[in-house]
């Protein structure tokens, strides 16, 4: 079994400031690591709810969290629809870890990576939605271009999107290290970084469009905030900087609250700020924890307080 470490683990319990009897929100539960220690602090009589959209991680999960019985609540389902699965109830603390999962990177079925050669899925809920074949396949030049530059921030973008083309007319793009490949000889040997592999940006781009991860995520944080208990608490762990600065900026939104423009001098719109900001700048792993593990070391985390209702 692979191992799963998760990150920022301490620093993310003490954030959400776990407590007896709590009632707590894993919104991408994965294998559990998270869950795991949120159970153990909140010992006896602490509840998690554990999101995922992966039915696969979802039994691995269950199998690690079993010992806490009913304790545990495990849902399918896309944390977009937190306050469906909630139904009514509120948290104490909710917690978003947006990586993807040791679990998913190394299943060779899942396409997630091109370390090994998959069918080009990605896909976090198998039954759901389009494949990443399906994108490199049927998009349009442009419109490939555009995923590549928006959502992997990839310089070479057009570049890519143009040899995906070129090698489509010959032959569908099926599998992970062909299209691996294609990016790589797309991009200039002078130009290669030297820190990843030539394709991570152009894979992440489309594990994000497949999943359609930002755009759901500003209206899951909004309707994650909207289900917090009063002086509950709300932690985001993100990996790139898209996810970062949308977290970021919707935290600053809820801490701003009014939306009246600059030179009105009196509130006219009413809406009063539901959020005090937890963590000024993010919380990053430490050099020790990013040596144990190096998937960490681009982690991320946001923590943020619910406020009182104001009359």
């Amino acid at each position: 079994m692979i191992k799963h470490i998760p990150v920022l683990l301490k620093e993310t319990v003490e954030l959400l400031q776990c407590k007896k009897g709590g009632i707590y929100i894993d919104c991408t539960v994965g294998a559990g690591g998270h869950a795991e220690r949120i159970l153990e602090f909140t010992s006896p009589d602490g509840v998690v709810v554990g999101i995922d959209q992966d039915e696969d991680i979802l039994k691995i999960a269950e199998e690690r969290l079993k010992r806490f019985g009913e304790r545990i609540r495990l849902m399918h389902g896309n944390f977009s629809d937190i306050k469906g699965i909630m139904k009514g109830e509120r948290a104490d603390g909710i917690l978003f870890d947006l990586g993807v999962s040791s679990y998913q990177l190394e299943d060779k079925d899942r396409g997630f990576s091109f370390m090994s050669d998959a069918p080009l899925d990605m896909r976090m809920d198998k039954k759901a939605g389009i494949t990443a074949a399906d994108i490199i396949n049927r998009s349009s030049e442009r419109d490939l271009s555009d995923i590549i530059f928006k959502y992997g921030e990839e310089r070479f973008a057009k570049r890519i999107a143009s040899f995906i083309v070129m090698e489509r007319e010959r032959k569908p793009i099926a599998t992970t290290l062909q299209l691996s490949d294609i990016v790589i000889k797309a991009i200039p040997a002078r130009f290669r970084p030297r820190d990843i592999h030539p394709a991570t940006r152009t894979f992440q781009a489309l594990r994000i469009a497949v999943n359609r991860e930002l755009e759901i995520l500003e209206k899951s944080l909004l309707n994650a905030v909207d289900i917090l208990k009063p002086k509950g608490r709300i932690c985001v762990i993100s990996f790139h900087s898209l996810e970062d600065r949308i977290a970021k900026r919707t935290f600053q939104r809820l801490e701003k609250g009014c939306i009246c423009p600059p030179k009105i001098p009196i509130c006219q719109c009413g809406i009063k700020p539901s959020i005090k900001i937890i963590t000024k700048r993010p919380v990053t792993p430490s050099e020790m924890e990013i040596k144990a593990n190096p998937r960490s070391r681009s982690a991320k985390l946001r923590a943020a307080e619910k406020l009182e209702a104001r009359a």
